[in-house]
C-alpha cells in the first residue's frame, strides 16, 4: 500500500481509508483518549505516567491519526485526558479533529454525579474548551444518560452550535428513534454507541445500518474491550474463530476485531484507545488488515448467532 507507511515502514492510519464528519475529513482509524489516564478508565486503575501518555498522543499524530475522541469526564486521580491532549498537541494542526462528549458528570473526587440538565450543557462545553485550550469544539456528542427524549438536551447543544462554540453535533448511547428525534432539530454527523464483535445487539445493528443510509458516521466504543468495558480487554483472546483468523494474517485478536468493525460499512470509524506505544502501533496497523469474505462471514456468525 503506497502512502500508507511512514519512513520507517510502519503502517499509518491512511491504510484504513477516510470518511467526512460534516465537512471534516478524518481517517477511519482514530484514537480514543479514555485509556490515557490510567490502566483502566476513570478511577478504576493505576494512573498513567504523564510523559508516556504524551508520547502516545504524539506518536498517534506521527502515524497519521487525525481524529481524537475525548471528554472532560475522562480523568483519574492524577491525570486528565483533555490536559494531556492540550499539553501534547497544542497548538493543534488544522486538520486534527477533536471530538468530545457532554452530559455525564463526575465531581472532583471522581464520583459520578447527576447528569447535566439542558441549561447546564453550556458549562460542560465551556469546560472542554478551557481544558483543551480551544475557542470552539469540532464535534460534540450528547451522551444520553437514560432520558426517554433527547430533544431538549440536543436542542440546547444546537443553540451552542449556532453560537459558534460547536462546529458539528453527534449523539451517543442512543436508539434509532433518538437519531430521528435529533435530526429533526439539527444535523447529526456521527453516532457513538457501544458496539463490537463481542457485543451482539440487533437494535444497534439496525442503527448502524440506518446511519449508513443517512451518511452519518457510526463510531463504536469498546470495539476491542468487549465485555471488559471500562476495565479494558478481559485478557482472554476470545473465540477460537477470532484466533484462527488472527493466525492466518499474522495479526492479534484485537486487530481482527478492529478490522471486522471497519468492514461493517465505509461510514464506520474506529477509536481504539491505549496508553501503550506498542498497542497504538498495532491498533493503527489494523486498518490495513483485509478480511476475506469467508473470514467476514465466519466472524459475522459470532456476532449474529442464528443469522
Amino acid at each position: 500500500m503506497r502512502n500508507c507507511r511512514d519512513d520507517l515502514g510502519t503502517i499509518t492510519a491512511a491504510a484504513a481509508g477516510s470518511w467526512t464528519l460534516g465537512d471534516l475529513p478524518v481517517r477511519r482509524i482514530g484514537f480514543g483518549a479514555m485509556r490515557l489516564t490510567g490502566s483502566a478508565a476513570f478511577h478504576l486503575g493505576t494512573p498513567s505516567e504523564r510523559e508516556r501518555s504524551i508520547a502516545v498522543l504524539r506518536r498517534a499524530i506521527e502515524l497519521g491519526v487525525d481524529h481524537i475522541d475525548t471528554a472532560a469526564f475522562y480523568f483519574s486521580s492524577l491525570r486528565s485526558a483533555n490536559e494531556l491532549i492540550n499539553s501534547a498537541l497544542a497548538p493543534y494542526a488544522d486538520h486534527l479533529v477533536i471530538a468530545t462528549k457532554v452530559g455525564p458528570f463526575r465531581d472532583y473526587s471522581g464520583e459520578w454525579g447527576t447528569p447535566a440538565r439542558p441549561d447546564q450543557l453550556r458549562a460542560h462545553v465551556e469546560e472542554n474548551l478551557r481544558q483543551l485550550g480551544r475557542d470552539h469544539l469540532d464535534l460534540v456528542y450528547l451522551r444520553r444518560t437514560g432520558q426517554d427524549s433527547i430533544a431538549e438536551h440536543f436542542g440546547a447543544l444546537a443553540e451552542l452550535r449556532e453560537a459558534g462554540l460547536i462546529r458539528h453535533l453527534g449523539i451517543s448511547s442512543i436508539g434509532l428513534r433518538h437519531l430521528e428525534e435529533a435530526r429533526a432539530i439539527a444535523p447529526v454527523v456521527s453516532v457513538q454507541n457501544r458496539y463490537g464483535l463481542d457485543s451482539p445487539d440487533a437494535g444497534t445493528d439496525e442503527l448502524l445500518r440506518r446511519c449508513g443510509e443517512l451518511g452519518v458516521a457510526f463510531v463504536p466504543f469498546f470495539a476491542i474491550a468487549g465485555k471488559g468495558g471500562e476495565q479494558g480487554p478481559s485478557g482472554t483472546d476470545g473465540d477460537e474463530e477470532v484466533l484462527a483468523v488472527a493466525r492466518a494474517h499474522g495479526a492479534t485478536p484485537a486487530q481482527v476485531r478492529l478490522a471486522w468493525t471497519l468492514r461493517q460499512g465505509p461510514h464506520v470509524l474506529a477509536i481504539p484507545g491505549t496508553g501503550s506505544p506498542d498497542h497504538l502501533v498495532e491498533n493503527v496497523a489494523a486498518g490495513a488488515l483485509r478480511l476475506t469474505d469467508d473470514e467476514l462471514a465466519r466472524l459475522d456468525a459470532l456476532h449474529r448467532p442464528g443469522g
